[in-house]
């Protein structure tokens, strides 16, 4: 999953890495977040911190609020590890969710 950001750094500080860490848990996968770091033409200060989340929500690489680039690699074998341990796709009850065949 990709997520691209301009966060602020009031928010950023308080809220990135928490929701990066949730978004990746509970979706299962990597999470590679770019954002923006320093100040825009409007004197905005952004967060910085890019960073790359694996399906377990451990941060496996990030920045700092300076500009720059990490590298990582993604392990899939650990992606298919993590979804085999944590089955949330088992738990889906398909006699309740509305039919495709039904117009909305």
């Amino acid at each position: 999953m990709l997520v691209p950001s301009s966060i602020q750094t009031k928010n950023g500080a308080a809220h990135w890495e928490t929701l990066l860490r949730t978004r990746a848990i509970e979706n299962q996968c990597y999470v590679i977040a770019s954002a923006q770091c320093g100040k825009n033409n409007t004197g905005v200060t952004s967060y910085g911190h890019s960073m790359v989340v694996d399906p377990w929500g451990d941060i496996i690489a990030q920045a700092s609020d300076q500009p720059g680039f990490i590298l990582c690699e993604l392990d899939l074998e650990y992606l298919d590890e993590v979804r085999s341990s944590m089955n949330c796709l088992t738990h889906i009850r398909h006699d309740i969710l509305i039919s495709p065949s039904i117009n909305v």
